[in-house]
């Protein structure tokens, strides 16, 4: 039997190949990649992708019915402006609650 490809590969190959422009990631169930994964290492993708997702090496965003996965360099930048914006004093150096 031929050698199987590692997990990372595997799963940045189905990132550049699933994916569908303008869009730069997949989603995990709809693409197909959860059951592709699942049929070529006979393990679960979820645990496989978190990790990768831990170790920086991917990008994982939930979203309904599953995650979209991403290379770090495509994931949209998650916008920290909202909290930024609730805590951020005003130019007095108050709060907006003047506290």
């Amino acid at each position: 039997m031929e050698e199987k490809i590692p997990e990372y590969n595997f799963v940045v190959r189905a990132i550049k190949k699933l994916s569908k422009p303008p869009y730069k990631g997949i989603h995990s169930v709809f693409s197909g990649f959860n059951q592709a994964f699942r049929e070529y290492f006979n393990k679960d993708p979820v645990e496989a992708t978190t990790k990768l997702a831990q170790e920086g090496k991917i990008v994982a965003r939930p979203v309904r019915g599953g995650v979209m996965l991403y290379l770090p360099e495509d994931a949209p930048s998650q916008s920290k402006g909202v909290l930024n914006k609730i805590l951020r004093e005003d130019e007095s150096g108050k709060d907006k609650e003047g506290e």
